[in-house]
């Protein structure tokens, strides 16, 4: 029987090149998008993946998304957590709304997905979490304390889960993205752009299907023996 994964923020950038690798290999997926209805119809009708929406923020909400995936798909086995927002400001102009919901929308919604997915990979003896985390969460970022500090707090989180996770064959990992050619890199300043680009070794943007690939093979069932771990996938900007 096919697999059934679940890809959060899966209609664009990252999310939809994993989304669209993990159909390709023949996994049943569910591609979860927030609020750009319009994006997600052009993305299932030139895919033919299936689109949901819920707020990863609420942990309600996720709950209903995943039994009404669960309806329609059967039970999830793999589990993305791609979602996430920025919301950027050097800290002394930072407001508690833009700490709060880059938070809640890109910690959070570790929990909130994951808490609702964890009780039915245990019982049945198998499951896959990837969780999506970047550089900035590994080296900090100007104007980005909010969505680095989630993004660091999402590593703390993986290993924790890993560590209870294990003894029921259900693994945890953790791909750290630099810096890819998406929507939300594009918006940087051109000038910007230019000095990240020359900091990258590799001397280019990632692409999505570059991160897309790493999942890829940390969700296969032959990735069973690799739990707790952080890929960076980055170019060489940041190395560990």
């Amino acid at each position: 029987m096919q697999r059934v994964a679940i890809v959060t923020g899966g209609t664009r950038g990252l999310g939809k090149a994993t989304s669209q690798i993990l159909h390709a290999s023949g996994y049943r997926v569910a591609a979860v998008y927030g609020h750009d209805s319009a994006a997600a119809e052009a993305f299932r009708d030139e895919t033919m993946i299936e689109t949901y929406q819920w707020d990863v923020a609420d942990l309600k909400s996720c709950q209903e998304g995943v039994a009404k995936v669960e309806r329609a798909l059967g039970p999830v086995e793999i589990l993305v957590n791609n979602a996430g927002i920025t919301s950027d400001a050097v800290l002394h102009k930072m407001t508690e709304e833009q700490w709060s919901r880059v938070i809640q929308t890109n910690l959070g919604s570790m929990f909130n997905m994951c808490r609702s997915l964890i009780g039915g990979m245990r019982e049945r003896g198998f499951g896959r979490i990837v969780n999506i985390s970047s550089v900035n969460g590994q080296k900090g970022q100007f104007g980005q304390a909010n969505y680095a500090a989630a993004k660091a707090g999402i590593l703390g989180f993986s290993k924790s889960l890993a560590l209870e996770s294990a003894h029921k064959n259900v693994t945890v990992n953790v791909v750290a993205p630099g810096y890819c050619d998406t929507d939300m890199v594009a918006s940087v300043p051109p000038d910007t752009l230019r000095a990240i680009i020359a900091g990258i070794p590799i001397g280019r943007l990632g692409t999505p299907a570059d991160i897309a690939r790493m999942v890829a093979f940390l969700v296969h069932d032959d990735a069973g023996f690799i739990t707790g771990a952080t890929f960076s996938v980055n170019g060489g900007q940041h190395m560990d």
